[in-house]
């Protein structure tokens, strides 16, 4: 069993940042070649999204899976190892077939695609990804690679594992060249938490696969080119184009000419974060792909210091990242965020109690230059009033009870007065700019409701001239789905003290979009520290209907046709086969209750959802044409009926549905059809009574009141 080094947290840090910094880097002009790059754009040293008209932060494939699929482990137990079949399961939880994280080309076409529609029939892994099945071709396209930088986070200085966790990972949807590709990155990443010699990890790295095999063959070959020719990268570049380029290796995006590029840059690079992300992106293919492993070793080998070194790319991105799931409490999340999942997972496979910083508020900002995802806010009342910066406390931390080394979000603000305020925040939802989401959708739940309580504790600057008029805020989506802003309690602080902010969310119209702190009234010029923010509780709230689409897009709808009006019944499914879901909430909701009213126009089977954590893991009461109220848990393709009790089953009768969680472990539920009161109830293993709410259909066509939520 491996042990974790003393700086893992601060490594597997800059290695989440240097993945998604090469991914956003290079996403503008994936596909791209060497050629066209370097006319229109030249060498690509820094972000290029604004000369391309897109967007920086995106959802994007290399990210949302490699950060996704190694819930495996917790959804698990944590098991030291792994098999392929539970990964594959994983697979079949968190995606939402032709809507999240994978590229949906088509059986034959996309790999992906190809394997999970293997495993939604039945056949698992490794013969779900295996050349045998599905042809050389598809099975060595690239996706292996560009997922495995999660996994061997987990697997600091031990390269055997890493290399081990690849190969099975990898099978779920690939074989041959493709896992041997991964296996290379995987081992390089691991290795990188102790050894800082890029010929030492590439030397131990090749250890791991066939010297027979292409991926051997093809980085042997680069290490000679770059040592006749150490200084011009595109003389390797072409020698790679003529060798191992797309026309000798086909398919849609192949691993083996996208494999040689990061060894081209990894070597020609010099060590330096940002030239290696610029020959990466430059020699042009799969850049979002070939930059974000490239930044994800790098990261990790080098620290925070390498990133910083240079060009500012943290500052723009802000930590911020989208993982669309079928848990879509989990969506808008950040890098610190994202982090700390991937230490703690590592820490309970080794028996390791879990890191919570600040006693796990969701914004502790513990990780060093993390804002997790805080920006100034662009109005016109508050533009350029504003900068962040993470610091250390130090003496300021004395009068707040808490350790000299604590980090803080400085809030630096400058001419805060009439007319003009500080205002910085975080999303807690899909922001207006990402509602039209281009290439891959951003599906996602709210992480904040009404009822919730909102902490925080803040830090006047001992400097500070003036007393900083202080508030907590959120902005929420109003009618036509504008920001509508809703502002806490005022709190005034004296330079030098500290406060803590208590604010119980009140209702609103619509999805809470993001969550922050005001600096307003004359506090002129000054500087407070957010030490921490973050909420407790379940919410106390009305689900639909609502004005515009965003309550709508509040829902993760795995259902093959979802709609929301503005009427007694907002929430309509419609399913031709098998059972749509449409969820919404966070997994570590529990102690609640879920109640709504639901009819059936014609269907086999209508439910209420509890304790949802994915499409296979969840509590539903359903109501089936056979007369029967079933309460039924899910685990993956095992389920169990908890409790049944007969009811009168008619088309387009109303019944009235409740079902609670309790954090024991307890169920219980009622159906109501207006005459008969019928209860049910069951007990899960206290460790699944959590996750969000939910509604399903089953073959056909069902309609959902209001869904209220509060607490038991």
């Amino acid at each position: 069993m491996f042990s974790l080094p003393t700086d893992y947290e601060e490594r597997v840090y800059a290695g989440v940042l240097g993945k998604i910094i090469g991914v956003y880097l290079g996403r503008p002009f994936e596909g791209w070649s060497n050629a066209q790059i370097e006319k229109e754009l030249g060498e690509v040293w820094y972000y290029v999204h604004d000369k391309l008209g897109k967007p920086l932060i995106v959802t994007d494939d290399d990210i949302s899976g490699t950060f996704t699929f190694p819930r495996a482990f917790p959804d698990h137990n944590n098991p030291y190892d792994i098999t392929a079949e539970q990964v594959g399961k994983t697979w079949l939880n968190y995606l939402i077939e032709k809507r999240t994280v994978l590229w949906w080309g088509g059986m034959g076409v996309s790999t992906e695609h190809t394997a999970y529609l293997r495993l939604k029939h039945g056949v698992m892994p490794p013969a779900s990804g295996s050349i045998e099945m599905n042809g050389q071709v598809v099975a060595e396209q690239i996706g292996a690679q560009i997922f495995i930088d999660g996994w061997a986070m987990l697997c600091p200085g031990d390269p055997d594992k890493a290399a081990g966790l690849a190969q099975r990972a990898a099978s779920v949807s690939h074989d041959g060249e493709a896992i041997y590709g991964a296996q290379v990155i995987a081992a390089m990443e691991a290795l990188a938490f102790t050894e800082s010699s890029l010929n030492r990890l590439l030397d131990q790295a090749v250890t791991y696969i066939p010297r027979a095999s292409v991926i051997w063959k093809l980085i042997h070959d680069i290490r000679g080119w770059h040592a006749d020719e150490p200084r011009d990268w595109r003389t390797t570049l072409r020698k790679i184009e003529e060798t191992y380029g797309y026309d000798k290796f086909g398919g849609g995006c192949h691993m083996v000419p996208n494999h040689a590029v990061i060894i081209l840059a990894l070597l020609y690079g010099d060590d330096d974060f940002q030239k290696s992300l610029m020959i990466a992106n430059t020699a042009g293919w799969d850049t979002d792909c070939n930059s974000g492993n490239v930044g994800c070793i790098l990261g990790i080998k080098n620290g925070l210091v390498g990133i910083n070194r240079g060009a500012d790319f943290r500052t723009p991105v802000a930590d911020r990242m989208y993982l669309p799931t079928a848990d879509g409490g989990r969506a808008i999340t950040d890098a610190g965020t994202v982090t700390y999942q991937i230490v703690n997972t590592a820490r309970a496979m080794q028996g390791m109690r879990p890191l919570m910083p600040n006693n796990g508020m969701q914004y502790h900002f513990a990780l060093p230059g993390s804002v997790q995802g805080f920006v100034p806010e662009d109005s016109t009342e508050s533009r350029g009033t504003v900068r962040l910066e993470n610091v250390v406390l130090g003496s300021l931390a004395e009068g707040a009870g808490v350790a000299n080394d604590e980090r803080a979000l400085k809030i630096s603000y400058t001419g805060v007065g009439p007319g003009r305020t500080a205002r910085v925040a975080t999303a807690t939802f899909t922001p207006p700019d990402a509602l039209s989401m281009p290439g891959y959708s951003l599906i996602a739940s709210p992480r904040l409701y009404p009822g919730q309580l909102v902490r925080a504790r803040v830090v006047a600057d001992e400097t500070n001239t003036r007393p900083a008029a202080v508030r907590l805020y959120v902005r929420y989506y109003g009618k036509n789905d504008t920001l509508e802003t809703l502002r806490g309690p005022l709190s005034a602080l004296d330079p030098g003290d500290f406060g803590n902010l208590s604010w119980q969310l009140p209702d609103v119209d619509g999805p809470i979009a993001e969550v922050g702190v005001k600096i307003g009234g004359n506090s002129g010029d000054g500087a407070l520290y957010l030490d921490w923010l973050g909420w407790t509780g379940i919410p106390e709230v009305t689900l639909g209907p609502g004005e515009g689409t965003a309550w709508k897009r509040a829902w993760v709808d795995a259902a093959e046709h979802f709609s929301a009006r503005n009427d007694s019944f907002p929430h309509r499914l419609i399913q031709n086969e098998g059972t749509g879901y449409v969820f919404q909430g966070s997994s570590d909701w529990s102690d609640y209750s879920v109640h709504t009213l639901a009819q059936a126009h014609l269907a086999d089977g209508i439910g209420l959802m509890a304790a949802v954590r994915g499409l296979r893991r969840h509590v539903a009461l359903v109501l089936s044409p056979d007369g029967a109220a079933r309460l039924i848990w899910t685990q993956d393709e095992q389920t169990a009926v908890l409790s049944d009790a007969s009811i009168q089953w008619q088309y387009d009768h109303p019944y009235r549905l409740a079902l609670s969680v309790h954090s024991d472990g307890r169920i219980t539920a009622s159906v109501e059809d207006g005459l008969v009161v019928q209860l049910l109830e069951g007990t899960i293993p206290a460790s699944q009574a959590s996750g969000a709410i939910g509604l399903q259909a089953t073959v056909g066509n069902a309609a959902f009141g209001p869904v209220r939520i509060e607490p038991v």
